[in-house]
């Protein structure tokens, strides 16, 4: 991407016409069906990693400090330090896995900064132009992860410290207890036993500011940090940085590289790290990273439709990617790993001033984020991880927090309403629904009218469906292949206005709403609301 190079080097329209009145569409809805979905019960796709649900946190704005950590002598409700509310909250989803410290403040972060006790840690410049104190260092962050019942998921600095810190970080965090000096450090800080962290990022963003690599270049210092790793590590998962969009020379040229000393070299490689943002709403009238940014509040029907149509070229790069990785391995052992995913707006909409690129996210947030994770979930077999860029106080954050305020935002709320899926069978599901025209400057354009994906664990379906159109239910038959449906719930996120979103104020604009469906018959017919996200839960016969 590179406007997006270039920046880490260095009203809303008719508002009034898009306030619909319309109501949630909660019970069983006998109209004429205009659309149809069919799930295919004996088609499954594979099982849907739980780590698809991953998150991201960065030392960055007030993303750690503020957001997740508050410290233990605050008023603030915590556990350690941590934000208590984000605790509680964190575990209801079930967060899989979460990524740390960056981001671009990885390549520039020391991580034996933070591991000294906490009144002799050192304060630094980071990456993002702040003072960094490294209250919050490793160990915070690994208690953060048992706490939430997450796996740890650590960047290494590749672009300024050398490998053999690599190598001295893998063995703080896995060494058995009293086995080394580090395993010592590790105990004096209150954390004898061992980390057991499994997944390493070797380096981010290397053709950009984790280095500015060539593909070549990064590829010989991913072998030369992958190797002779402690030998203690076992089962260590080491992800490579890989591209941004559709950089099909990046994931070529590394790979070529790799191979190019013993094609055995691919063993070493858990996860190829895809990145993609949405950020350009000009319609094609600028590349510029910062001109080409919409507003996150401000934004008229045409720029709903735009940031859904920029969103959906991630299943372009993933089957892209994917066909250029097996050009290399054949085998397919190397997986997609998409762990900084998400809209990317203009400044202006951060409810705490100061916390850099935060982000108010509204209903149009929530609709992307849901039809992103349909799309992971249609790929079972290609994505092994993915993390929301990012967790709190940031872009597509599931939260927002300022001192004792805290709020989930609809995004938030999708993340709640699509767990269910984690761990289950992707089935194939076939949607039938009449597309969204409308006007682009001019010139006419056309977008799906319904998409979603389902799992299946033994007798309970799960359905999660998108309806983009601003002003359009859907009544829709939904039918199971070769089996009834005997009972289920409708929960359902919408709102009739399209920028509604939720503040450390007004925490409740947004929020789903469950209801339990009448079932009749072996079909079911169901009215899907315009601008929502909706998850059937179903039982089976």
């Amino acid at each position: 991407m590179i406007g997006r190079r270039e920046f880490i080097r260095g009203s809303a329209l008719g508002a009034g016409a898009l306030l619909l009145n319309r109501a949630v569409p909660i019970a069983y809805a006998a109209a004429n069906a205009d659309s149809r979905i069919e799930v295919l019960l004996n088609e499954p796709l594979g099982t849907i990693s739980p780590d698809i649900y991953g998150h991201f946190t960065e030392h960055l704005g007030g993303v750690i400090y503020d957001g997740i950590w508050v410290g233990p002598n605050s008023k603030i409700p915590n556990v350690d330090g941590i934000r208590k509310e984000l605790v509680d909250h964190m575990r209801k989803i079930k967060a899989p896995v979460v990524r740390y410290p960056g981001g671009c403040f990885a390549d520039s972060y020391d991580w034996k900064d933070g591991i000294a006790p906490a009144g002799k840690r050192p304060r630094r410049s980071n990456f993002w132009g702040n003072i960094e104190t490294n209250q919050f260092g490793t160990n915070e962050f690994v208690h953060f992860c048992k706490l939430i019942g997450s796996q740890p998921y650590l960047a290494a600095n590749v672009r300024s410290l050398p490998a053999e810190d690599f190598y001295r970080w893998v063995e703080y965090c896995n060494a058995p207890a009293g086995s080394t000096t580090l395993a010592e450090m590790r105990a004096e800080a209150g954390y004898a036993e061992p980390y057991h962290v499994r997944y390493w990022g070797v380096g981010n963003e290397s053709w950009g500011c984790g280095g500015n690599f060539t593909a070549q270049e990064y590829a010989v210092e991913f072998r030369r940090f992958a190797t002779w790793v402690p030998r203690f590590a076992e089962n260590l998962a080491f992800i490579a940085s890989g591209p941004s969009d559709d950089s099909w020379s990046w994931t070529r040229g590394f790979l070529e590289e790799i191979v190019r000393k013993d094609p055995s070299q691919l063993r070493a490689i858990y996860g190829l790290a895809l990145h993609y943002y949405t950020w350009n709403l000009s319609r094609g009238r600028t590349h510029d990273w910062d001109e080409g940014k919409g507003d996150a509040l401000k934004f008229d029907a045409i720029d709903w439709y735009e940031l859904l149509r920029e969103g959906q070229v991630m299943e372009s790069l993933i089957n892209g990617h994917w066909q250029i990785m097996g050009e290399f391995d054949r085998q397919h052992q190397i997986k997609l790993v998409i762990d900084e995913w998400g809209p990317w707006y203009r400044p202006g909409s951060e409810q705490t001033p100061g916390d850099i690129l935060e982000q108010t996210p509204t209903l149009r947030d929530a609709v992307f984020s849901a039809m992103t994770l349909d799309i992971f979930h249609q790929h079972p077999e290609k994505i092994a991880m993915a993390n929301c860029a990012q967790l709190i106080n940031c872009l597509n954050s599931l939260y927002l927090a300022h001192e004792d305020k805290f709020c989930i935002t609809p995004v938030g709320h999708v993340f709640d309403m699509y767990s269910a899926h984690q761990g289950g069978q992707s089935l194939r599901t076939i949607f039938s629904a009449p597309s969204v025209h409308y006007d682009r400057d001019g010139k006419p354009a056309t977008f799906w009218g319904l998409k979603g994906s389902a799992s299946l664990h033994e007798k309970d379906l799960v359905l999660t469906v998108v309806n983009p159109h601003v002003s359009e239910a859907r009544a829709t038959e939904i039918k199971v292949s070769d089996v009834a449906i005997m009972s289920g719930s409708a929960t359902v996120l919408t709102n009739s206005d399209i920028h509604s979103h939720n503040s450390l104020n007004q925490k409740d604009v947004v929020q789903p709403q469950t209801k339990a469906l009448e079932v009749k018959g072996e079909s079911l017919t169901y009215t899907f609301a315009p601008a929502s996200v909706t998850k059937l839960a179903l039982r089976l016969s």
